[in-house]
């Protein structure tokens, strides 16, 4: 009888548990998802009269790229950096690959493509227009349906593309399309008003993108939904738009909105003075998930037989540093190189790249200006390193008398504070001496962190021996005993347990390290930081080679500085 109780009290709990999972979890989830799709259903024909919806003609499967690029008329793109070309259907850039840069190191690899057609697996692309300011107003609007005319070819650095379409109120459209010897592309918008009407329009453009693109997951870099909001970033994760059921606005001056990558950047540039509204969205169509970014400007009263011209930009392409800062200044684009993820300490971050690059001109090798950059970073700090090691020394050779307190005191915690304190005045000692200046330096290592995390100068970037690519992990693994092996454990095991050399190094420089300095009186924390190197060596196994030599070479620097004040305070002793 007892056991059909318990029975019957265990079938009871589980039903309140499953009614109360229902009713405060997986309710509000199903009415958040119904409210988004209502709200997707309802904006959509919006996105279709303000020209800012993804393409109409694209269905549930994927056409193979090179189908894409056949089954529409196009213009062919060919500067100096960027190859592809411009679908005239729709006027859609949507076509685009990167002269410089390869996908991989291997001799045949391909070049790296950034945008893709609409109708393909991971479609990317960009386009302008305009939409109706006045709800009175029916004008026929160009969309992504619209066959665009020109008499030109090819669209290179040297000249511009004029492309022209004309609707049934014989109002004249025309977009003149022109792009530089880097990646910066100008689209000159005009609007002829032939008809016998004023009208009042407003330019639109956007960036779409399909499929939620593979993050390399770190927390210290932001990839996904960027853009600078009257001179402020601001960073938006591809799971955070996801959650928003309506897109998130901004209201800015000038300023820029895109999509960032690792190192690749698309984004929309209005002019800089022009007062416009942001968008950035996420919605589902044809079963894929849809990314999009994109403004409207001020609104522009036509009159009869006058014309309007608006410029816009598209910038498609690396983010390289330099380039940036030229087009700040050129365009006067509101902080453009923030395209790059400097983070907090971009006031350190922005000035350690440049002095990397300098250096790696000198050396010709970007793993030697790392290793410079940081000895020179060691030297400038080596009066505080020199107070923090005297102090962590000091703190060392009292700790046996440290332990004896709390061997005789084991029973009475404040006799053996009281024991520390009197310790400490007479030898005049400060626990926290070593921490402090070791805290003001933590600012400056991390930002060499950072950019050395972010540069794109050190993809690819050959080192010594088997590093070939300072931004990929270390090739060899422990597993293999580093290639000796015939057997590639890569291809089986998470990253994290393919310890390469270069990771175990930076351990064992670690571990040498935390033995040169004073044991934690604490013995849990000595049992912590005994782990610490171990920890480390595993979490930093899949990061790029190059901030794992960095990481490395900073601890025997900082070895090397230990050893040589110990002698020093050793002579000064005796």
């Amino acid at each position: 009888m007892k056991d059909q109780g318990n029975l019957l009290l265990a079938i009871l709990l589980s039903l309140v548990i499953l009614l109360g999972f229902q009713y405060f979890f997986e309710a509000p989830r199903m009415k958040k998802e119904i409210e988004k799709e209502k709200y997707q259903e309802k904006t959509e024909n919006s996105f279709n009269q303000n020209n800012l919806n993804i393409s109409d003609d694209e269905t549930e499967d994927y056409l193979k790229v090179d189908e894409a690029l056949e089954k529409d008329k196009r213009i062919k793109i060919d500067a100096p950096r960027l190859t592809g070309s411009i679908s005239l259907k729709g006027l859609k850039i949507d076509d685009l690959t990167l002269k410089d840069y390869k996908k991989s190191l291997d001799k045949d690899s391909d070049t790296v493509t950034l945008l893709r057609p609409s109708q393909t697996k991971g479609a990317y692309f960009s386009n302008f227009g305009w939409i109706e300011s006045s709800p009175s107003q029916s004008i026929e609007l160009p969309n992504d349906k619209t066959m665009w005319e020109t008499t030109d070819k090819v669209l290179n650095n040297n000249s511009s593309i004029k492309f022209n379409w004309t609707n049934n109120q014989n109002i004249n459209f025309q977009q003149e399309i022109s792009i530089d010897e880097n990646y910066m592309f100008i689209i000159k918008q005009s609007v002829t008003n032939n008809s016998a009407e004023n009208i009042s329009l407003s330019p639109v453009a956007k960036i779409s993108r399909t499929g939620t693109p593979e993050t390399l997951g770190f927390f210290i870099l932001h990839e996904g939904p960027i853009g600078v909001i009257n001179n402020v970033l601001e960073e938006i994760n591809y799971d955070e738009l996801k959650k928003n059921i309506s897109p998130i606005e901004f209201s800015s001056q000038g300023g820029w909105f895109g999509i960032t990558d690792k190192f690749w950047l698309v984004t929309v540039i209005p002019e800089p003075n022009s007062n416009v509204k942001a968008r950035y969205q996420f919605y589902k169509k044809n079963n894929k998930e849809k990314y999009q970014v994109d403004y409207i400007g001020a609104k522009s009263e036509i009159p009869p037989n006058q014309t309007i011209t608006i410029t816009n930009k598209l910038y498609a392409g690396a983010k390289e540093v330099k380039l940036l800062d030229k087009y700040e200044k050129q365009y006067n684009i509101s902080r453009f190189d923030l395209a790059i993820d400097f983070g907090w300490y971009y006031f350190l971050t922005k000035p350690f790249f440049y002095l990397l690059i300098f250096f790696k001109n000198i050396f010709g090798n970007f793993g030697l200006s790392i290793i410079f950059v940081t000895f020179l970073i060691k030297l400038v700090f080596y009066p505080l390193s020199n107070k923090s090691y005297i102090a962590m020394q000091r703190m060392k050779d009292m700790h046996p008398e440290i332990l004896r307190i709390r061997e005789t005191h084991k029973d009475d915690k404040t006799k053996i504070n009281q024991e520390m304190m009197a310790l400490y005045k007479r030898e005049k000692i400060n626990p926290a001496a070593g921490c402090l200046p070791m805290l003001i330096q933590i600012p400056v290592f991390f930002a060499l962190y950072k950019v050395l995390f972010v540069s794109l100068e050190m993809r690819h970037a050959p080192f010594y021996l088997w590093i070939q690519d300072l931004s990929a992990a270390d090739p060899t693994t422990i597993l293999n005993l580093f290639g000796l092996i015939p057997w590639d454990p890569h291809l089986y095991l998470p990253k994290f347990l393919n310890l390469g050399l270069w990771p175990v190094i930076m351990g064992l420089s670690m571990y040498i390290q935390q033995k040169l300095n004073p044991t934690p009186t604490d013995p849990m924390q000595a049992k912590i930081f005994m782990f610490l190197p171990i920890f480390f060596t595993f979490i930093l196994a899949p990061f790029p080679a190059g901030l794992v030599i960095y990481w490395a070479f900073n601890n025997v620097l900082s070895m090397g500085q230990q050893i040589l004040i110990k002698k020093r305070l050793e002579k000064r002793n005796k």
